[in-house]
């Protein structure tokens, strides 16, 4: 409780100014998280490791991964960029839909690699072939499907837009994963573009489509929801738990996922 003081308050000016001054809340870090400051030195430590056109490309790794996905345009590159504090870490092609490979990036301070950061090809991009996009969309699909060392996805969604049709077979795809322990986070980016009201309903509605899942507000220009991603990115990758599995021996063509066109 806040204690005031029994004397006659002072006319001084200064004196009232502090008085009326209203008390900011704090913010606390929730237990197992890092501060900050601590989660943020570790994404900035974040370098490019390899990319992969197909899922064989992809190195055999034993850390924690967390993958990003999401529609062209969603913002992903920015906000990974933005994560790590790096300006052309996540590549940002000029036409969206271009870029046909899963870019993985490692994490750790020191030359020790702790965990894996993996940028997914956006989808929906009505411009790229068909037959080019379907085939990609299968290794996206069995990448979320089946790579063994994979911690968390997160799903960046422009909330002007909403959860759309692709991003809801994208949940579909890996919903039992999420049920056998996979993280996963909707990220509405662009946050700042929307006003407090539609922010709050953006948020809502996204914790309801988000099926056992996490849903948070970020602006990579206001640095909204900054602080809170980095966190939890930590926690996920440092959280002692066994890493969800994916069906072991799945190959590219069985049991192919849905396509996201």
């Amino acid at each position: 409780m806040t204690e005031y003081p029994t004397s006659a308050p002072s006319s001084s000016p200064s004196a009232g100014a502090t008085q009326n001054k209203p008390h900011k809340a704090e913010k606390i870090t929730p237990a197992g998280y890092p501060e900050p400051k601590i989660a943020h030195g570790w994404l900035h430590t974040a370098r490019f490791l390899t990319t992969a056109p197909q899922l064989e490309h992809l190195p055999v790794l034993d850390l924690p991964e967390i993958a990003f996905v999401g529609r062209s345009n969603a913002g992903k590159s920015t906000c990974i960029n933005t994560l790590t504090q790096q300006k052309r870490l996540a590549f940002a092609s000029k036409t969206p839909g271009r870029t046909q490979s899963i870019n993985l990036f490692s994490l750790g301070k020191q030359g020790v690699h702790d965990a894996v950061l993996a940028d997914l090809p956006g989808y929906g991009y009505a411009a790229v072939p068909r037959e080019a996009k379907l085939r990609w969309q299968r290794v996206m699909g069995n990448y979320l499907m089946t790579r063994p060392n994979l911690r968390a996805v997160v799903l960046l969604c422009d909330p002007r837009l909403g959860l759309t049709e692709l991003d809801e077979i994208l949940l579909e795809v890996i919903r039992p994963r999420v049920e056998q322990g996979l993280k996963f986070l909707v990220l509405l980016t662009k946050a700042d573009k929307l006003s407090r009201a539609e922010a709050t309903k953006a948020l809502s509605i996204a914790r309801l489509q988000c099926g056992g899942g996490e849903a948070r507000l970020f602006s990579a220009l206001k640095k909204q929801g900054l602080d809170e991603v980095a966190q939890l990115l930590w926690f996920w990758s440092h959280e002692p738990q066994a890493q969800p599995q994916g069906a072991a021996g799945a190959s590219e063509t069985e049991d192919e996922p849905p396509a996201l066109d």
